[in-house]
């Protein structure tokens, strides 16, 4: 299992990760090392736990809003599916009843065919 080393807030931490995750890892520990330094900013020196518990909930937010937003969208792909299923079974019905026109229409032509055909006789 590789392992590689992280800073977050100027601390170092060895990390144990899944084959071929050591990329994925130093991305996520960058973007906890960036809340915490954005958090020192704004608030300066509160205390190194307080301000990775705020970094935690921060991201912690971020989640929720993006799950929240997954299902939102969900909700919406699912409704606009229905939608068309319903549309396509409208569309299978005006298909129906144009050919049953046509058809109506032809039988027509051919009855005054057959009339003009018999009066030429």
């Amino acid at each position: 299992m590789p392992q590689i080393v992280v800073t977050i807030d100027g601390k170092t931490y060895r990390m144990a990760c899944a084959e071929g995750e050591e990329h994925h890892l130093e991305a996520l520990a960058a973007d906890v090392d960036g809340k915490i330094a954005e958090l020192r900013k704004s608030f300066g020196e509160i205390g190194d736990l307080r301000l990775t518990v705020m970094a935690a909930i921060m991201a912690s937010d971020q989640l929720h809003e993006a799950r929240a937003r997954i299902a939102e969208l969900e909700a919406q792909r699912d409704a606009d599916g229905a939608s068309v299923k319903a549309s396509e079974a409208g569309g299978e019905s005006a298909r129906r009843d144009f050919a049953q026109s046509l058809d109506e229409t032809a039988a027509s032509l051919e009855k005054i065919a057959a009339k003009l055909a018999a009066g030429v006789e």
